[in-house]
């Protein structure tokens, strides 16, 4: 993969090349840059198969591609950024949807890094979003983004990431956007209809407090699945998220489609409360892991009609288009361009 440089990003590596990581809860993606925009050697590890987040960093730097551009870079690798499904608010981070935890600067001093950068992940994501070329996402509606104007970010995947982009200059120019360091997947989940509503109410059965990311993720759509049998009164089998996607997908099971479709419709409240908080004229864009794999099927699902539901202020939506990351690593474009600001700042 190449990825498409930034502003920031073109005084050269005098450091040498540059680790990226972007951290989810089921995966880290780990590569180098070894150039502005040239992005190599990526390589996806389980969370899972590693006790730490150091012991993960380590077995990719041991790679023999990985370890074979750090031995000709001369002092290794001495740089490098990661961007964590997480709040990051201090020294110390504990993983939400994972048991990793970590002092960030234990962790560089432990991996022999000078400088080590760590980052909400969506943070990382929504930096990416406006060097992300026409090819690197599809529009779902109509719209029309106006230039300058802020973005927003949703993304359901192991959880549910929000985020935005807000100038700080002019137009955005010369990299004048500011990335929000947002939590807004845990907002309290918000019905609009009655069925879902009888969705909120089993849910409440399991949890104390629902948030948008109870439902908004791939153990969400299994909560979904499990209060819509519930509620039509049929007995719910032992599905995961990968099943029942794929049934709904091939048309083998009408529940299961209703279930994407009830996720779908959900995503678009969430998108459309971001819409209208952000002001976000700009656009919205929806990563993660799920809506992507969806496909067509999104594309056709109630997911902007709903977006657009705001009475009122339906027609304000309907001018603000919403666009399907399909980027295959998005957040290493944001996270490269957050380390080259901070190390422009050193």
């Amino acid at each position: 993969m190449t990825a498409q440089p930034t502003s920031t990003q073109q005084s050269g590596f005098p450091g040498g090349p540059r680790l990226l990581a972007d951290v989810g809860g089921t995966n880290a993606r780990f590569a180098l840059e070894t150039a502005p925009g040239s992005i190599v050697h990526i390589n996806v590890l389980a969370c899972a198969d590693y006790p730490t987040l150091a012991d993960a960093l380590r077995a990719y730097l041991a790679l023999p591609g990985v370890a074979a551009v750090a031995a000709e870079a001369g002092a290794g690798i001495r740089h490098g950024a990661i961007a964590i499904a997480n709040p990051v608010t201090g020294d110390f981070v504990r993983m939400t949807n994972h048991h990793w935890a970590f002092s960030i600067e234990a962790l560089r001093s432990e991996c022999g890094f000078d400088v080590l950068a760590v980052v909400n992940d969506f943070t990382a994501l929504a930096s990416s979003l406006p060097f992300l070329s026409d090819g690197q996402k599809r529009q779902v509606g109509g719209g029309t983004a106006q230039a300058g104007a802020p973005l927003g970010l949703i993304g359901a995947g192991t959880g549910l990431g929000v985020s935005g982009l807000i100038p700080a200059k002019s137009g955005g120019k010369d990299g004048g956007w500011t990335a929000l360091l947002s939590e807004g997947g845990h907002v309290s989940f918000s019905p609009v209809n009655p069925t879902e509503v009888a969705i909120l109410q089993y849910a409440w059965t399991e949890f104390e407090h629902v948030s948008a990311e109870r439902f908004m993720s791939g153990v969400g759509i299994e909560l979904i699945y499990r209060a819509l049998c519930h509620h039509r009164g049929v007995a719910a089998e032992p599905l995961a998220v990968p099943e029942i996607v794929r049934r709904a997908l091939d048309g083998s099971c009408a529940l299961c489609d209703d279930v994407v479709e009830t996720f779908c419709c959900m995503l678009g409240t969430v998108a459309g409360n971001l819409g209208v908080t952000l002001g976000a004229q700009g656009g919205i864009y929806i990563g993660g892991g799920i809506v992507p794999r969806l496909g067509a099927r999104f594309d056709r699902s109630g997911f902007r009609a709903r977006y657009e539901q705001k009475g009122r202020f339906g027609p304000y939506l309907a001018r603000i288009p919403t666009f399907v990351i399909t980027a295959e690593y998005p957040a290493f474009v944001g996270v490269s361009a957050i380390l080259s600001d901070r190390l422009s700042q050193a």
